[in-house]
C-alpha cells in the first residue's frame, strides 16, 4: 500500500507544476476560494451538518484561512478525501490545504513533500471493544480481529505494539471510514483502532456510546495538523499564521463576541493582534486585519474545541494552553 501512495503522490507531482509556477496564493485569490481537503467525515473534526454545511475543529482551520485570505470565512470549498486519498489530492493540486486529522512525521514532512504548519490537535492511537467482552487492556488482545484503516499510521502502529508485547492479531483493512465502522459495530471485528479522538468521536455519534469501551493504553503520539505542499512559503506562511492567530487569540481573551471591542484596547500586543498598529497583514501579502477576522467570523482555538468537540465528551487535556497546564502553544504575533 505504501509503495502505490508514493507512486501515485510521484505522478501527482507533475500536476501541481501550474499551482507552483504562480503560487498557491495568487491561485486562491483568482478563484476567489480556498479548496480544502477534509476527512469524508469525523464528528466533531470535519462533517457536514443535516443542512450539508461543514462543521468541526479541522473546518475551522479552512474558514480561518479564508478569512486572512478574503477577509470572509466562507469562502472555501471542501473536498472529502479518504485516508489513502488525501495525499494524492493534495500534492496533485486538487487541494489548496489538508486540514483532517493527519499525524505529522518525518516522512510526510520530507519524501512526501509536505509542510505541516503546527498541531490543532495533540492525539494518540488507541483501542475500542464491545463492553460485553469485558477487556480491560490491551494487553488483553492476543488474536484479536481488529479493524484499521490502510494510508495511517495507524497500521504501523498496531504492528509495531503486537509485535513488541509478543502478541498476534487478525487485521481488518477497511479504507472507508463509514464501512470500517460498520464492519466494527456489526461484530465483523473485535476491536477498532485509531486514534483516540477518532474513538470518542465515533463512539459519541453512535445509539448506545455505553456499549462501548475505549481501552487505557494510548500507544502512539499523534500530533494532527494541517499540511500544505513544499516549495511555497508564503502560503505556508498564511496557514501557519491562521492557526496560531486562533491559539494566541485564546491565550490573549480575545473571542468572536469582545474581539469587536479590543480596538480601545491599550495594550501594545492587542492592538498588532487587530491590525491597528504594525503591518503583519502586509508582511503575509494579505489585509492587515487578517487576524481580526478570523476571531471575529470563525473564533479563538477554546471556543472551535467547544462548539465541536466538547458536546461530544472531549475534554482538553493536553491540548489545553500552556498557560493551564497543556502544551497548546503558538509563537508570538510580534
Amino acid at each position: 500500500m505504501k509503495r502505490i501512495v508514493r507512486l501515485t503522490l510521484g505522478i501527482a507531482l507533475l500536476g501541481a507544476g501550474a499551482v507552483h509556477a504562480q503560487g498557491t496564493l495568487d491561485a486562491v485569490q483568482k478563484k476567489g476560494f480556498v479548496q480544502c481537503g477534509t476527512n469524508v467525515g469525523l464528528a466533531g473534526f470535519a462533517q457536514p451538518d443535516s443542512r450539508g454545511a461543514w462543521k468541526g475543529l479541522d473546518v475551522d482551520v479552512c474558514r480561518a484561512i479564508a478569512a486572512a485570505v478574503f477577509g470572509d470565512a466562507t469562502k472555501v470549498r471542501y473536498t472529502p478525501t479518504t485516508a489513502v486519498q488525501r495525499f494524492p489530492a493534495l500534492q496533485s493540486g486538487e487541494v489548496d490545504v489538508l486540514s483532517r486529522n493527519t499525524t505529522w512525521t518525518i516522512t510526510r514532512d520530507t519524501s512526501l513533500g509536505f509542510n505541516f504548519v503546527g498541531v490543532n490537535y495533540y492525539d494518540g492511537q488507541g483501542f475500542m471493544v464491545p463492553k460485553k467482552l469485558n477487556v480491560k487492556s490491551a494487553k488483553q488482545l492476543n488474536g484479536a480481529t481488529i479493524c484499521v484503516q490502510p494510508g495511517t499510521t495507524t497500521e504501523l502502529n498496531l504492528s509495531d505494539y503486537f509485535r513488541a508485547n509478543r502478541m498476534t492479531f487478525k487485521p481488518v483493512v477497511i479504507e472507508k471510514l463509514e464501512e470500517t465502522l460498520n464492519a466494527y459495530y456489526s461484530g465483523r471485528c473485535d476491536v477498532f483502532t485509531t486514534d483516540v479522538s477518532g474513538l470518542v468521536s465515533t463512539r459519541g455519534s453512535r445509539p448506545n456510546p455505553a456499549d462501548h469501551v475505549i481501552l487505557p493504553e494510548v500507544i502512539s503520539k499523534e500530533p494532527l495538523g494541517p499540511v500544505v505542499r513544499h516549495g511555497d512559503d508564503r502560503w505556508f506562511d498564511i496557514v501557519k499564521w491562521s492557526l496560531y492567530a486562533m491559539i494566541e487569540a485564546e491565550e490573549m481573551g480575545l473571542t468572536s463576541k469582545n474581539i469587536d471591542q479590543a480596538s480601545a484596547s491599550k495594550d501594545p500586543a492587542v492592538q498588532r493582534f487587530i491590525g491597528a498598529t504594525g503591518d503583519f497583514g502586509k508582511m503575509l501579502g494579505v489585509d492587515n486585519k487578517w487576524a481580526f477576522n478570523i476571531i471575529k467570523q470563525v473564533g479563538n482555538y477554546g471556543e472551535s474545541f467547544e462548539a465541536n468537540l466538547k458536546p461530544l465528551g472531549f475534554e482538553r487535556g493536553i491540548n489545553e494552553l500552556w498557560t493551564k497546564g497543556g502544551i497548546m502553544y503558538a509563537p508570538p504575533l510580534r
